[in-house]
């Protein structure tokens, strides 16, 4: 995988100084590279706590973020040689940390598209399951080997990978080892998309351009509601949707959209009369 993406700037200042991670941005498109190759991009201490930092310092005028990792793979999950021996409240601690990443990854206030190639596992496959649109090309698979190392997954994967994949098919991966390739991924909702071997970071690219065009409050309607709506109850869920639909509706930019759709499709009818 190339260091670098064409017609993308790298980032300055305090985010140039985040060394886990290479930054970039293109227009209204930011995106963040896992940079760690030579350890096929494991989780550390360092790289989560940078990239919490990232997300929180990501300029405003971002409005959809592309995530991918540096070398022949995303993420191959936790950095065992990370791991240390804690006690239980240490263990719950370290847990609830990667819970706070995960979460504002998920809940983050533009949409995630995450670029996945070669290994997708463990902590990496809980990475990616935060995020919104997963692109896989070819050389991907993805695993939960927590099972044959005696851990048990830690950054939110019980909670978001079973709504995927379902919680029969996360117990299989994590008893026995099973490895998933990119279309088995897709059909288990692993991915969304699956392209040819080396396109995946051009295509997330190409989608997040795209969502980068939607109205903003649209876009955190989307990724802020639309979970949560999941989770409820459905009479309270329909409630929230009222309310949601009416702040969207009502925002001066979805104004803007349908009245210059609505022109436009009264010129089309003029033209054609």
């Amino acid at each position: 995988m190339s260091t670098t993406t064409p017609e993308f700037t790298p980032a300055d200042g305090l985010l140039a100084q985040l060394n886990e991670l290479q930054i970039s941005f293109s227009g209204a498109v930011a995106h963040i590279r896992l940079n760690r190759p030579a350890k096929r991009n494991a989780i550390n201490e360092a790289l989560m706590q940078q990239l919490h930092t990232a997300l929180i310092h990501l300029p405003a005028s971002v409005q959809a973020l592309v995530i991918s990792g540096e070398g022949q793979h995303f993420c191959a999950g936790l950095d065992l040689s990370d791991l240390s021996e804690r006690t239980v409240a240490e263990g719950i601690a370290h847990s609830r940390g990667w819970h706070a990443v995960m979460d504002a990854l998920q809940y983050y206030r533009v949409p995630v598209v995450a670029a996945l190639h070669g290994a997708v596992v463990g902590g990496g496959l809980e990475l990616a399951a935060a995020t919104h649109v997963r692109v896989a090309d070819a050389t991907t698979y993805f695993g939960l080997p927590e099972g044959q190392r005696g851990i048990f997954v830690g950054g939110g994967g019980s909670a978001r990978i079973p709504r995927l994949v379902g919680v029969a098919c996360m117990s299989d991966m994590m008893l026995t080892g099973r490895v998933l390739d990119a279309e088995e991924g897709r059909e288990r909702g692993l991915a969304q998309y699956v392209v040819p071997e080396g396109e995946a970071l051009d295509k997330a690219i190409a989608l997040a351009r795209r969502i980068a065009t939607n109205a903003p409050l649209s876009n955190y309607a989307i990724v802020q509601a639309l979970p949560r709506i999941a989770d409820m109850a459905q009479s309270d869920g329909l409630f929230v949707e009222s309310l949601m639909s009416a702040i969207a509706q009502g925002d001066d930019a979805a104004k803007q959209r349908l009245a210059d759709f609505l022109q436009g499709r009264a010129a089309k009818v003029v033209k054609a009369a």
